[in-house]
């Protein structure tokens, strides 16, 4: 199994290179090795002894790792007669030669990833696994992780995912997921297969001072920890900081001025001579109006065809076409006829603003379920009564460790009342203080621009109301490799998403999506206009491995 993922081209730009004196005396390029913290961050992803599985049994085979689970079936999963890890639920390449699978920009295939049984009943997690790859991109209002921003640092999301439900573990029992890794780290006794390919014990691969460890797996003095000494809480913060550096380190194809370079529209904008990132001072926003009107003004564009390019690990053609040009403009035109207003949320070059946005898929999953109208007349607390009855509507924490989970749960015929509210979950919520001051940020803003004023009412009481439904925009490079969309995978195909749209803005149209996104407004675009908008959503694909 090929573990590194980082693209050659884009190592050479970071670690530069090394050159070798091959015997004919001709120099040859070769690759610097990546940076050691990397090398075991990446190790410590790929660990499957940090679960709850490994707690109660050494060695014991969890059920959730036999199978890898897809929207139409199960494949043999790759950590099978093994517990749970980071990739379980973050593949790459595992599935990369199976038929109807492929590879991964480290997302999985289900629709909600499935988790170890355990005496709350949940089998699988809220939401789907969203991809991985460039997820520290910096934004205006501060990182923010997961889907309803609960966490503003790799480092917290990794500690929260190694102590929490997605490694079996429940609320009450974060002091006994600690004692596990740090159990591991400090008792590996370096034969395992991850040990002999990555530098050997952690005692001693944690350390970094023997002179023997080779190069590529030597820390640099800032990650070091000598595990004996180490309380078991700093071992698990090691951990994490390792993981969020090799997190960091995945991304896609990028130049040497860090522009993005490997799909067909990446080669559309350089071949016309268009800018492919904003300017020093300019958003992304405004960057993403100025290509636009850049592209309008082509009288006639240079098109990217077949013959000058080709997929690997993509069914299509490498191609940026007159249909696909057709899309782009539909995208990022934001009003009039034909508007799909997307760079709104979905802004150039990544495609996606990191913001929250309710584009109604809570409502369409719940009313499926329950009848139409019912998600707008479900009853949803303010936020002193929310914050009295913590119990009754939050997800479950370490401090109400019997929370129901009522709001963050995937919709269901036998549970009237449970669906999933998004940030509505994490704003205002006491036993989360990290993120509320971005979260607070970000919504203040929302509300000024819709308003048209500067000052306004910001308080959490009255912002919570605007947070429902509200979920982190994914962005939309290679989405041929993150299927099936939406934070609760409802849909497989690009198209099916287009029209999901299309119904969403004819609802919003007539004002029955509840805490509807505004951009929904300016969005004009119909079923005729999905084919265009299909092909220009693939031409942002690459292959990523």
């Amino acid at each position: 199994m090929t573990h590194n993922k980082t693209k050659l081209t884009l190592k050479l730009a970071l670690y530069g290179f090394v050159v070798i004196w091959a015997a004919t005396g001709e120099p040859l390029l070769a690759e610097e090795h990546e940076p050691a913290e990397i090398a075991i961050g990446e190790r410590l992803f790929l660990e499957t002894r940090f679960s709850f599985s490994e707690f109660i049994s050494q060695n014991l085979s969890d059920p959730v790792t036999e199978t890898t689970r897809t929207t139409s079936g199960s494949l043999s999963g790759p950590f099978r007669g093994q517990s749970i890890n980071c990739r379980s639920c973050h593949l790459v390449d595992e599935h990369g030669s199976t038929h109807g699978a492929g590879n991964r920009t480290y997302s999985d295939f289900a629709a909600r990833s499935p988790v170890t049984r355990r005496p709350d009943g949940h089998k699988t997690s809220p939401r789907n696994a969203m991809q991985m790859v460039d997820i520290s991109i910096p934004r205006k209002f501060g990182l923010s992780f997961h889907y309803d921003g609960e966490f503003v640092s790799l480092e917290d999301l990794t500690r929260a995912t190694l102590t929490g439900r997605n490694f079996g573990w429940l609320a009450n029992e974060t002091p006994n997921a600690i004692a596990q890794i740090a159990n591991v780290v400090r008792h590996d006794d370096g034969k395992g297969e991850l040990a002999k390919e990555f530098g050997g014990a952690y005692t001693r691969v944690l350390k970094g001072t023997d002179p023997a460890l080779p190069t590529e797996f030597r820390l640099p003095p800032q990650f070091r920890l000598d595990v004996h000494k180490a309380t078991d809480q700093q071992i698990v913060d090691r951990v994490a900081e390792l993981i969020a550096a090799y997190m960091r380190d995945l991304t896609f194809e990028r130049g040497d001025k860090g522009q993005y370079t490997g799909s067909p529209f990446d080669h559309f904008l350089k071949k016309n001579g268009l800018p492919a990132r904003a300017k020093k001072g300019e958003t992304n926003l405004a960057y993403s109006q100025r290509l636009i009107t850049l592209v309008n003004e082509l009288k006639a564009p240079e098109f990217v065809s077949a013959s000058e390019g080709s997929f690997k690990y993509h069914q299509q053609p490498f191609v940026f076409g007159m249909k696909e040009l057709e899309g782009m403009k539909i995208f990022f035109r934001q009003s009039g006829k034909h508007a799909g207003n997307c760079i709104a949320c979905h802004t150039a070059p990544a495609f996606s603003d990191f913001g929250f946005h309710n584009t109604g898929v809570a409502q369409e999953e719940y009313d499926a379920i329950h009848g139409s109208g019912t998600f707008a007349e479900l009853h949803i607390p303010g936020l002193k009564a929310r914050n009295r009855q913590y119990d009754q509507y939050l997800p479950a924490t370490p401090q109400h460790v019997t929370a129901s989970d009522r709001f963050r749960s995937p919709a269901n015929k036998l549970k009237a009342g449970y669906t999933d509210l998004g940030m509505w979950n994490v704003f205002g919520n006491p036993d989360i203080p990290k993120p509320q001051e971005r979260l607070a940020a970000f919504m203040c803003a929302q509300r000024s621009t819709k308003q048209g004023q500067e000052k306004t009412d910001c308080t959490q009481e009255s912002l919570l109301p605007e947070t429902v439904a509200r979920f982190r925009t994914p962005l939309l490079r290679d989405l041929g490799h993150s299927n099936p969309y939406m934070h609760n995978g409802a849909f497989d195909s690009l198209e099916s998403v287009m029209t999901f749209y299309v119904e969403m803005v004819q609802l919003a149209s007539r004002n029955q999506l509840r805490n509807a996104a505004p951009e929904y407004k300016n969005m004009t675009i119909e079923s005729s206009d999905i084919p265009a908008l299909t092909a220009f959503l693939r031409s942002l694909n690459e292959d990523y491995d």
